[in-house]
């Protein structure tokens, strides 16, 4: 095994493993090469956590994709017929993608690209940027080999962000978008020419050929990202945040209630955790009036199940806040039942509005102590008593172990007393013999 594939298999968890794995699989079987590529590729090379996984491959991305979803399980988000690409959340939540290698050749900003399938090679530098022009081949006799064709491992090593060819934003005026987001985000430097491409794309208008969609995308992955607020006032600072609306701008971007979510994110949630969208969008959304509000909206093209969830957030969070302040509450487990089944947007909503410090300090307590509690408790405790997985005595037999652990007392840790020191014996004076 090479050391990338190592490198790999240390940053993913056991659900991304298996993921991977039967990518590799299911590409072998169907006689086709298969690469990771784009930001999985990029988080590792920098030591992050990979969110998503991005596979290339060389022809029929839709029907490998569709197989990973029968393989693995899951449901497909998206798909594009045009540009051969899908996306996927797999079983756990684990985000995936599947496209074909291709180039794409535009006649103007943002239009209808001409598409034909291309060598990996070629694929990677029709890209962004060259810390996205990254990919590892997982086929079985080059596995492991790492192919980076605009250098991209130097950039993040130097922190830099390049695009990878002359007509970047040309080709995809959404990425003037991005280029701004990981500047902020991934605390990295924009290279003197990118800055010179960024400069020339904006004065030439581009961002007017990108759709609003693209931006909202854009500040979606903001959402529990660092430095969100100043990833914002970036775009607000560049006048970028028109695309979407006239009004969206200045104070109306509540600036300080957006950096005490953002606060909130990074020092009560543990790393990882999923969620939070909806909740970074009411609070992003709070200084706007109705017929403001509806119009940015509009641009993040929300489905139907999240539009539907943000209309009673608010009231979900008020409810949660009650359970949590009620004094019903007297040991760990009723904190752990009362926030359990609560999401992630709920909680936030609840850390950004209440006032009641009990309120605040039970939500610490769940995420610090009884949720890493929680997830002490095994199956094989729970059959060890007898009852077999699946059934209603299973679970009664789960609740009382859970109960029982997180309400019980820590146990005291007694010092061992310091064992007495010697005794001093009194010196010998000299010239004080026996007379």
């Amino acid at each position: 095994m090479s050391d990338y594939m190592f490198v790999l298999e240390s940053h993913l968890d056991a659900g991304q493993n298996k993921v991977v794995g039967e990518m590799q699989r299911i590409a072998t079987e169907a006689t086709m090469n298969v690469w990771l590529t784009g930001g999985a590729m990029r988080d590792m090379l920098r030591g992050a956590r990979i969110v998503d996984l991005d596979f290339t491959v060389e022809r029929d991305a839709i029907k490998l994709g569709k197989a990973l979803v029968h393989a693995a399980g899951g449901r497909i988000l998206a798909e594009d017929p045009l540009k051969r690409f899908i996306e996927l959340e797999l079983t756990g939540g684990i985000r995936a993608s599947v496209s074909n290698a291709r180039v794409e050749r535009y006649s103007k900003p943002g239009g209808k690209p001409q598409i034909s399938p291309a060598p990996i090679h070629d694929d990677l530098l029709r890209r962004d940027f060259s810390i996205n022009a990254i990919a590892l081949s997982l086929n079985r006799g080059s596995r492991g080999l790492l192919i980076d064709p605009a250098n991209g491992q130097a950039d993040i090593a130097n922190r830099e962000l390049r695009t990878a060819n002359s007509y970047a934003f040309f080709d995809d005026p959404s990425r003037i978008f991005r280029l701004i987001r990981f500047q902020q985000t991934l605390g990295f430097e924009i290279s003197a020419r990118a800055q010179s491409q960024l400069e020339n794309a904006l004065l030439d208008e581009y961002q007017k050929a990108a759709p609003a969609s693209a931006l909202a995308a854009e500040i979606r992955e903001l959402a529990t990202s660092p430095n969100a607020v100043a990833a914002l006032e970036a775009y607000d600072k560049l006048g970028l945040l028109k695309v979407i609306s006239p009004a969206f701008t200045g104070a109306k971007l509540n600036g300080p209630g957006l950096a005490k979510f953002e606060k909130l994110v990074s020092g009560v949630l543990p790393p990882g955790t999923s969620g939070g969208f909806l909740a970074f969008l009411t609070i992003l959304l709070e200084k706007l009036t109705p017929k403001e509000r509806s119009a940015v909206l509009a641009a993040f093209e929300l489905p139907k199940a999240e539009l539907d969830a943000l209309k009673k957030l608010d009231a979900a969070a008020t409810k949660l806040a009650a359970a949590l302040k009620s004094a019903k509450i007297t040991k760990p487990s009723h904190v752990y039942e009362a926030l359990e089944h609560a999401t992630t947007d709920e909680v936030l909503m609840v850390l950004q509005h209440s006032e009641h410090r009990v309120v605040q300090d039970r939500i610490r307590a769940f995420y610090g102590k009884y949720l890493p509690l929680a997830q002490e408790v095994t199956e094989e405790q729970v059959v060890a008593t007898g009852v077999k997985p699946g059934t209603p005595k299973y679970e009664k037999a789960y609740r009382a172990i859970l109960t029982q652990h997180l309400n019980a007392r820590p146990r005291k840790v007694v010092e061992p007393e310091p064992e007495p020191a010697p005794p001093v014996s009194a010196p010998i004076v000299a010239g004080r013999g026996r007379k």
